[in-house]
């Protein structure tokens, strides 16, 4: 399974894998998302590592279980050969009603079919008040003339 745009990376492909990736994460269903990973692929997630579709696919579920109205923002960082660097921001509530903004980063190594290897996420969660919140789009796909993480001052 090939998922373009391939190594090597340019500005223009970097910066189109990491809005695919932000988009598809979005739709927060992990059958949508996992495909992107290969077969074997290891992420360090916070303090969690997981490997494989199976162990991937049932982290995002959780994931997407207990942080709800999720919405986030990707911004491309770096990127070489095969890797990308992106920092990122998201909003979700959790179910007692609290409002957090989490903010990480993650170093991406992909396979030359365009699939992620390797995922390591660094994140910390924000606590914030309902009125704080500035991703408001509706659930799904972020708008694109919705502002960036720099555009926002993140």
């Amino acid at each position: 399974m090939s998922r373009p745009p391939l190594p090597p990376f340019t500005a223009e492909t970097a910066t189109q894998k990491v809005r695919m990736a932000e988009n598809a994460w979005n739709s927060r269903d992990p059958d949508i998302v996992t495909p992107a990973y290969t077969e074997d692929s290891q992420w360090r997630n916070r303090a969690e590592f997981v490997a494989g579709h199976a162990e991937i696919h049932a982290l995002l579920t959780r994931k997407w279980r207990n942080e709800q109205e999720y919405r986030l923002i990707k911004e491309l960082w770096a990127y070489s050969e095969n890797r990308i660097a992106v920092r990122y921001a998201y909003e979700w509530r959790n179910d007692s009603g609290q409002w957090f903004r989490s903010y990480g980063n993650e170093n991406w190594e992909f396979d030359r079919d365009g699939r992620m290897a390797k995922r390591h996420a660094s994140l910390n969660d924000l606590p914030i008040r309902q009125q704080d919140r500035v991703f408001l789009w509706p659930l799904g796909p972020r708008p694109d003339d919705h502002p960036g993480l720099s555009d926002l001052g993140l």
